[in-house]
């Protein structure tokens, strides 16, 4: 049995709260008192924080350890953040032990904690062990946490961690009895999908147009007839995008590892793909609900969204999708939370010409053809198509060429011309001094910089703006867009068929 002796005992340990990516230091104060038996926990705990006297009163139990019979006030600093998660029972254990004099005081106070405990001491891994370990960095604090975290949090290495399965190892390492082993970086996957560019038939204009999108990270709207091979070819866009680089693997390993999506074993190098289905809500799209959660356009960041049935989402839905588009983050606005988080991510589209799907087809169109086609797109406003920057008609494939032997380009050949056109950007906006990363990314007078044509090119551009009326924004995403196919072609200038083919990437859709 351990008892402390002390009439008077304060101890500080350390946490974090999130709000959104940002991980705001907590300091967790202990004090063990004369007075009336009790374990209070106040600095504005939500019901779980508030839960947590039980769950650590219970942990101390089965180790054997006797509560003290004194008042027991735990204060978590600053008071006026709120605080919210199960993630709080670790360090307020830690506290309470400290000022019980079970482990040492000054070492518990050089550590930023974070776990749940279960009612026999084990560790429960939590959300968010990413970010609460670069906080730990900047703080210059080791980081103790669950032993089901401790892969992914020690992938930041700013800091030693250490994992453990249960209260008694961290007791136990405290008190050097046995000290634990600092936690390994999870290993980085970085293997390619299954599903390959050489299994789709015919579509050579859809896959030229991937290239280009996957190349530039330029958004785009696939229409065509139902069973054309739209979500088909969607699915086969993360074969040929390359691996996320080391700080765009940081930015959106820290996302997924708020919403839980990261698997003890390590981060992936992959791009993420997601793809809800129309009927999710906006607090699913954009992000919000309980604690004001990332939605899908941020757990698709420098990845891949794609939305299927595109007119089939909720007006209000697409159209909060414009912003976020442009600057690359959303802002979640909630009476009690304000929280930004990044999304860049690549947007692919695919949408039927109309409801029935049929449009195209004189033989079986409905007989509201073609009005219910232009209700069908009109439900995509003009804002909102005018920010993509590739719109194509993808014609159903015939049905000799479904019977044709799998030739064509693997996904492995386009990916290394992707490879090497991202390459081209990245070493153009190194030596501007550019804070891009993509030709998607530049805007103002960088890409008046870097994507200049030459004079035919510049005639052509400025005819097709005027004949086929493209907004400012219009004419500025043709000149990205022809900016990466020049980069694919190797060409340091933008010419004429560069422009030609950017244009034709336009027309459909207004």
């Amino acid at each position: 049995m351990f008892e402390s002796s002390s009439p008077d005992a304060l101890a500080v340990t350390h946490s974090v709260a999130f709000e959104g990516l940002d991980a705001r230091r907590v300091e967790v104060q202990c004090a063990v008192s004369a007075g009336l038996p009790s374990f209070t926990i106040v600095g504005l705990p939500n019901k779980a924080v508030s839960e947590a006297r039980e769950r650590v009163r219970s942990a101390l139990q089965a180790m054997a350890i006797a509560m003290p019979s004194r008042r027991i006030t735990v204060n978590l600093s600053p008071a006026d953040l709120p605080k919210d998660g199960s993630h709080f029972d670790l360090p307020i254990a830690l506290a309470l032990l400290a000022a019980l004099g079970i482990v040492p005081k000054d070492r518990v106070q050089e550590v930023l904690a974070l776990g749940e405990l279960s009612l026999d001491g084990r560790l429960v891994p939590v959300l968010g062990a990413l970010p609460a370990a670069l906080a730990a960095g900047e703080d210059e604090r080791v980081l103790f946490c669950p032993a089901g975290c401790g892969a992914e949090a020690a992938w930041v290495g700013m800091t030693s961690v250490f994992g453990a399965k249960s209260l008694a190892e961290l007791v136990a390492h405290l008190t050097d009895r046995s000290p634990l082993e600092p936690a390994r970086p999870g290993e980085v996957i970085a293997e390619r999908g299954p599903k390959c560019m050489s299994e789709v038939r015919g579509q050579e204009r859809a896959k030229r147009a991937l290239e280009i999108a996957a190349a530039g990270r330029h958004h785009l709207l696939m229409v065509g007839a139902p069973g054309s091979g739209k979500s088909m070819l969607a699915a086969r866009l993360p074969g040929i995008l390359p691996e996320l680089s080391a700080p765009e693997a940081l930015e959106t390993s820290m996302i997924h590892s708020l919403a839980g999506l990261l698997s003890e074993g390590g981060i992936s190098r992959t791009r993420p793909f997601r793809a809800p289905h129309h009927t999710a809500s906006m607090a699913a799209i954009v992000g919000g609900g309980r604690g004001a959660k990332p939605g899908e356009i941020s757990l698709a960041h420098n990845g891949v969204l794609f939305l299927d049935e595109f007119p089939e989402y909720p007006r209000t839905v697409l159209e909060t999708l414009r912003q976020p588009i442009e600057t690359g983050d959303v802002v979640v606005a909630r009476a009690n939370a304000h929280v930004t988080y990044p999304c860049r991510f690549l947007l692919i589209a695919a949408a039927n010409p109309c409801r029935c799907g049929q449009l195209y087809d004189a033989g079986a169109a409905c007989n509201r053809a073609p009005i219910c086609g232009q209700e069908y797109m009109g439900k995509i406003s003009g804002p909102l198509m005018d920010r993509f920057d590739l719109r194509l008609e993808v014609p159903p494939v015939a049905y000799a060429d479904l019977d044709l032997p799998a030739g064509g380009e693997t996904s492995a050949a386009i990916a290394e011309r992707v490879r090497a056109a991202r390459a081209v950007q990245t070493a153009r906006f190194e030596a501007l001094g550019a804070n891009a990363r993509v030709n998607a990314d530049a805007e103002g007078a960088l890409l008046d910089q870097i994507a200049m044509p030459d004079s035919e090119g510049k005639a052509m551009l400025l005819q097709a703006a005027d004949r086929f009326r493209l907004t400012a924004r219009g004419y500025h995403r043709v000149l990205r867009l022809a900016r990466t196919i020049a980069d694919l072609d190797g060409a340091e200038t933008i010419s004429t068929p560069h422009v030609a083919e950017a244009i034709g990437y336009r027309l459909i859709g207004g």
